[in-house]
């Protein structure tokens, strides 16, 4: 639906989902087509649970991502339309290679198609 690819949607296990103003702009400028998924990295954390802090060489970046926005599904070989396994606002676990990188205001985007996405992180 265009709200999900606006990146509000009502999810209805968790709420109305809300993005910062740098992630609101990409999904304004950039609407996933046919299975893709827009997504970004979570960063690393940058301090311990105990609060000291990481160099950037030994902090460990998750392959967790962010979904800002869905396109409407794969078509099927009888043209039925295949419904998204993801959705605006999950936490989803994404392959250390493959997908398309995109720069937008300095900030790193990721393009997947909704098969390649490993599994959604449950909060």
């Amino acid at each position: 639906s265009k709200s999900r690819q606006l990146g509000v949607a009502q999810d209805k296990r968790q709420g109305t989902r809300q993005f910062s103003s740098q992630a609101m702009s990409i999904v304004k400028r950039f609407i996933p087509l046919m299975d893709r998924v827009l997504v970004q990295k979570v960063k690393a954390e940058a301090k311990t649970a105990s609060g000291i802090l990481l160099p950037d060489s030994a902090k460990q970046a998750p392959n967790w991502a962010k979904v800002l926005a869905t396109g409407p599904g794969r078509v099927s070989k009888e043209g039925e339309l295949l419904a998204m396994n993801v959705q605006v606002g999950d936490t989803v676990v994404i392959p250390e290679y493959g997908g398309v990188t995109l720069n937008f205001d300095n900030e790193e985007y990721h393009v997947f198609r909704d098969e390649d996405i490993m599994g959604v992180i449950q909060e």
